[in-house]
Formats: structure tokens, sequence, C-alpha cells
């Protein structure tokens, strides 16, 4: 996509010239690039997946909204705190051209963005010590008490049905009633086993019983940006599935990822263990920035969340196998089986280890 970039860049930065090109991340659904420029500055290029994200206007405005909002109050939520929050939090800026214009459309539909660069950061695939699974919660509590304050209705779904695990439940029956042989007989076993679970968030959000807000929709360990050192979190990215939803659903999807060092590309899915004390120190970070924004109902779903989270991962991984990988980016055809195989064995892990995690809450 050399042309295309170029392209790109010159929509938004025409009198610049590019001196280098790298990929960056590992991202499964959106492709970005860090370029290096004459200047010396840098910056972030990424083009939206068309396939995932056909409305790329009201995921580009969702994006506008959420970081004026954050740029704005980040000041005064930190001072909220008492004693203030002196945690480290930057996010990037977007990019517009010299029209105000922050999206550029190719000739084949694609949507193309420019963000700032943070600089003396890095990203991690996984984590090594339970300090790091406490600096990305209390992360995200930071990020929930900022998006508290923005109405859900200011922004658009961006992914309407998405953490609908019903729905997914439903799309993956839908490819068993096709004309093809279902492959991989122990992921449809546990599947059919945990079918009655799919629920469970979904009533009670139904019923009121959990909280709703503003969240952040995927905050894996790969979006939370660490300092050089690997030892800070100082900024969350990735923000085109911010959208009105269940804290519990990105609790749980955070605790799915920080909690699996293995992380979600293993050989051997029986090595995967959901680790306790990840899981009490990420807690312990997010209930020193959010324990208001939790409800007495939300705890008590907490690790039921990260159970269904990791269910409907893999849910999700598995139909896009079956699919023949038409939705998450694969290197080999096997790739997407693997990972469903992955998130599979960290909902067991989690199940072994049911009592002993609800007891981390009490």
């Amino acid at each position: 996509m050399t042309a295309e970039c170029g392209e790109a860049l010159l929509f938004f930065l025409p009198h610049e010239k590019r001196i280098s090109k790298e990929p960056l991340g590992g991202g499964i659904v959106n492709d970005t690039w860090r370029l290096t420029l004459q200047s010396g500055r840098k910056y972030i290029l990424q083009r939206l997946n068309p396939s995932v994200f056909p409305d790329s206007v009201a995921v580009q405005e969702n994006l506008r909204r959420v970081t004026e909002h954050i740029h704005k109050y980040i000041h005064a939520a930190r001072a909220s705190f008492s004693p203030p929050c002196q945690r480290p939090f930057t996010l990037f800026h977007l990019v517009p051209d010299k029209d105000g214009a922050i999206t550029y459309s190719d000739d084949k539909g694609a949507c193309w963005r420019l963000l700032t660069y943070i600089n003396h950061s890095r990203s991690l695939a996984s984590l090594s010590a339970p300090a790091q699974a406490e600096e990305i919660g209390a992360t995200l509590g930071l990020f929930h008490r900022l998006l508290a304050a923005l109405p859900p209705e200011s922004l658009t779904d961006p992914l309407p049905g998405f953490h609908n695990t019903p729905r997914y439940l439903a799309g993956y029956d839908r490819i068993l009633s096709a004309p093809r042989n279902p492959e991989a007989e122990d992921c449809r076993n546990f599947i059919e086993q945990h079918r009655e679970d799919v629920f469970l968030l979904e009533n009670a959000c139904e019923q009121g019983r959990i909280s709703r807000q503003v969240v952040h929709g995927d905050p894996k360990v790969a979006n939370f940006l660490f300092s050089e050192n690997g030892e800070k979190v100082i900024s969350l990215i990735d923000l085109d599935t911010v959208r009105p939803g269940l804290l519990l659903h990105d609790i749980g999807d955070c605790l799915r990822s920080c909690c699996n060092p293995l992380g979600e590309e293993v050989e051997h899915p029986e090595d995967i263990v959901f680790q306790a004390d990840y899981c009490a120190a990420a807690l312990n970070g997010y209930l020193t920035t959010a324990a208001d924004l939790l409800n007495s109902e939300d705890k008590r779903l907490l690790i039921d969340s990260v159970r269904l989270i990791s269910f409907e991962l893999g849910l999700r991984f598995y139909s896009d196998y079956l699919l023949r990988n038409c939705y998450f980016k694969v290197e080999y055809p096997e790739q997407n089986l693997f990972r469903a195989r992955a998130q599979f064995a960290l909902a067991r892990s989690i199940e072994r280890q049911y009592e002993r995690l609800c007891a981390l809450i009490r």
C-alpha cells in the first residue's frame, strides 16, 4: 500500500516529505504505520478496515469527540482525586488537513487518518509482572472516570451488536446450518457446553442491574502504551470501538488479556493459566481510580464477565475460521482456530479457579 500511504500523507501534510515508513503493532483489524518525516517529526498513519468499520464517518466523529473530551477534562479528573492523581497519561491528537478534515478516503473506499505519535512509548503483547497489570488497571479506571462525564447519546455505535454474546452465538449457529462440515470438534464441544452462559450479562443489563456508560470497547494489553522501560502505562490507544456499553465488558476484556502472560498466539493452549495474582493487581489498580463506578452487582458478576468475554472471543475466532478468515487478519489459514483454542483454554482456567477468584473480589 505504498502508493496509498503516500497519497494519504499528501492529503494531511502536503508540504512534508517522508523518509521512513514501518508497520507498527500487531493489530488484527486495521493497518498501522509509523512515519518519520524529513523534519524529524513522527506520526501514526492508519487505514481502517472497511469490512469491519463500514461507517468510517461515524468512527472518525466519535474519535474526534472522545479525544477532545479527554484533552479538555484530564487535568480536572486528576485533581478530583484525594490526594490528586499524579498518574502520567497522555493521548494522541488527530491531525487534520488544511481545511480541518480528519479523514482521507482513497479510490478503493478505505478511510485513512493521521495521528500524533507518542514519544518514548512501547506496546506489549503480554505482561511479565503483576505490577504491569496494576498499571493497566489504574489507567483503565482513570479512562472510565473520564468517559463517565461524556453523554452516551453523543456517540454513534460504530459496531452495533459488539460484545453481544447471544448475537455471536446466533451467527455461529447460522454457519453450522450451512452445507459444510464443521471442523475442530474440541471447539464445537466447548461451545455446546456453554450455551446457557451467553445471556448472563445481557439479562443483567436489560434488568438495569449493572453499570452502563461510554467504554473503550477493546482494552487489551496491546492497546496500552507503556514507558520505554515497560513499568508505567502512559496512554491508551485504539479508540475505534469507544461506545456506550457495559463497564463489565471493558473490565472483563482487560483482565482476560492482562492475566494471560502467554499471550493470545499460543502454540500449546493447554499451557495457558489465568494468573490470579495478575488479576488481583489489575483490580487493585482499577479500584484506586474508579471504585465508585462499580455497584455491588458489577462486583458480583466481575469474574463471570472475564470468563464470558474469553468464551465470546473464542467463539468469534472459531466462527471466523469456519468462514475462512474474513474478519480477523491471519498469517496462515489455521491461525484463528489456534486463537479460539487459546481463549477457550483461558475460560477453562478461570472456571477451575472460580471460587478463589470470586474470593479476591470479596
